[in-house]
């Protein structure tokens, strides 16, 4: 579970898009933005953990919003979450074919597509066994790559690369710490300017977490899943911080953010364009831009495998819930949700808009647009479930300590992300309203996301005419004894009693 839940969240973020954050945001406005963005992300998942804990169910949050606060609320976030990542398949898809372009740039982009398309498809139709021990090696290249180059970051900032040249803290002095925030055809001067900069990156490294909270989509067919989804929530997020602030830290003392090859177009998307790989050139290092940009291309077609996981097991929880069609309830003998695999499956063969000309890409790239806001939608409404759940709780005289998890800090530090990711969601692209920097198709791409989830809110709420739940009819009794009794059998059956087993536990 914990090796999914980071295998989520590693990924083309971390290897290639945090150069174009840098480039954006200057070196320590970089890592203090992807600093600050982990704490956020650390307060919507201890809030997601102590819900998951107790109520570990199918749907997870799209369960909670309509649990604790209002069932139209939980159609909206299923639909946006399930459209978010079954519009992301494709663009993965993409993803990898230009990654393998990076090897073989004559081949048509179609053949590669298809080949990883077949293999998600594949993998997925093969059940959770399959995706889990496919995620779990993926995920593990990952990190063992992210690891061996955060040593080897330290190692060529202390300078023992073949240059021997010790970097050290050079380019946090020069070319400076933060970037100015670029405006029309000129740039945002003063420390204002600075600023903009900084904040232009959290939109970036937001993105970057997206897939964090993926593990609570297992919830429905995990094994011992009071003991294991919690952990792995609780654990992942410490993992992840170690992953991204000190990667991200390397990245920033090791490569000028005035390097044009950060913002390379002819090397958008392979190793090209990764800061490691530029670090890695810089010090005379040959043959590891290949090795990473193999482990790129895994975090491409990994990525994929989970978005069709993340979706369809999405799409079957609205089922559930009365919200999608009845169809998509049916599952095989194994328990695998056959038609909301293929309905969201077949979202892939969008990825072939991307070969059908200028047009095509263009209607693929505001697919895309359009779902990218949808991460952010989804950590909002766990947060505002968690504080309807929390003030519940309160009302009705219950006591938060004979949880299995407690999250720390509450309610002030769900109160602390969900005012974080509301400003982040209303200005995620606020240089389209400095002067000169206006674009209407910008504009609506990067904002139509939140009055479609309004929509979805407002037009179920009014077509089945649902009311917001009461704090004192907040139900937290249904379904609780049942998985109290699970987990008292499961903690018998799954209890580690070997050496090995308690390590691996406790590693994983």
């Amino acid at each position: 579970m914990a090796m999914i839940a980071i295998g989520g969240a590693i990924g083309t973020g971390l290897f290639v898009g945090s150069g174009g954050a840098l480039a954006n945001g200057g070196p320590v406005g970089l890592w203090l933005a992807y600093c600050i963005m982990a704490s956020m992300v650390f307060s919507m998942m201890v809030a997601l953990g102590e819900m998951a804990t107790l109520f570990p169910v199918a749907g997870a949050f799209t369960h909670y919003a309509a649990r604790f606060v209002d069932p139209a609320l939980g159609f909206a976030v299923g639909f946006n979450y399930w459209y978010s990542w079954a519009i992301t398949t494709p663009t993965e898809l993409v993803a990898s074919a230009i990654v393998i372009s990076y090897w073989d740039a004559k081949t048509n982009p179609a053949v590669y597509i298809t080949v990883t398309l077949v293999l998600v498809w594949l993998v997925n139709f093969f059940g959770a066994r399959a995706y889990g021990e496919c995620e779990f090696w993926f995920s593990a290249i990952k990190v063992v790559t992210i690891v061996g180059l955060i040593i080897l970051g330290l190692v060529l900032m202390c300078g023992g690369g073949p240059n021997h040249d010790p970097i050290g803290f050079r380019y946090w002095r020069n070319p400076g710490p933060f970037n100015q925030f670029a405006a029309g055809d000129g740039v945002v001067g003063g420390r204002w300017g600075q600023f903009l900069a900084f904040f232009s990156v959290f939109t970036q490294a937001a993105f970057s977490f997206i897939g964090t909270e993926i593990v609570a989509t297992t919830l429905g067919e995990a094994q011992n899943p009071r003991r294991t989804v919690p952990r792995a929530i609780k654990r992942v997020f410490y993992r992840l911080v170690i992953f991204y602030v000190f990667g991200i830290f390397f990245i920033s003392v090791l490569v000028p953010y005035t390097d044009s090859r950060l913002l390379d177009s002819s090397g958008a998307g392979t190793a090209k364009a990764s800061p490691f790989v530029i670090a890695i050139e810089n010090a005379g290092i040959k043959g590891l831009p290949s090795v990473v940009n193999a482990v790129i291309l895994v975090s491409a077609w990994s990525a994929g495998n989970s978005d069709v996981y993340a979706a369809s097991r999405t799409w079957y929880a609205l089922a559930l819930q009365g919200q999608a069609p009845k169809i998509f309830r049916y599952c095989t003998k194994n328990g695998l949700p056959i038609w909301s695999i293929v309905w969201t499956a077949a979202f892939g063969v969008l990825a072939y808009l991307n070969t059908g000309g200028d047009k095509a890409v263009q209607a693929f790239n505001w697919l895309y647009n359009i779902s990218a806001i949808s991460g952010l939608l989804a950590w909002w409404a766990i947060l505002f479930s968690y504080l309807r759940f929390y003030y519940g709780l309160k009302r009705q005289g219950l006591s938060r300590d004979s949880h299995p998890y407690k999250a720390p800090w509450q309610p002030y530090l769900s109160w602390y992300g969900i005012i974080s990711f509301t400003i982040i969601m209303l200005f995620n692209n606020f240089g389209v309203f400095l002067k000169g920097n206006w674009n209407a198709s910008n504009f609506v791409a990067s904002y139509i996301t939140i009055p479609i989830f309004a929509v979805c809110w407002i037009g179920w709420k009014v077509a089945k005419r649902t009311k917001f739940v009461p704090l004192d009819e907040i139900d937290f009794v249904s379904g609780r004894r049942e998985l109290d009794e699970m987990e008292e059998l499961d903690r018998e059956i799954y209890a580690p009693t070997k050496w090995y087993e308690r390590w691996s536990s406790y590693l994983f």
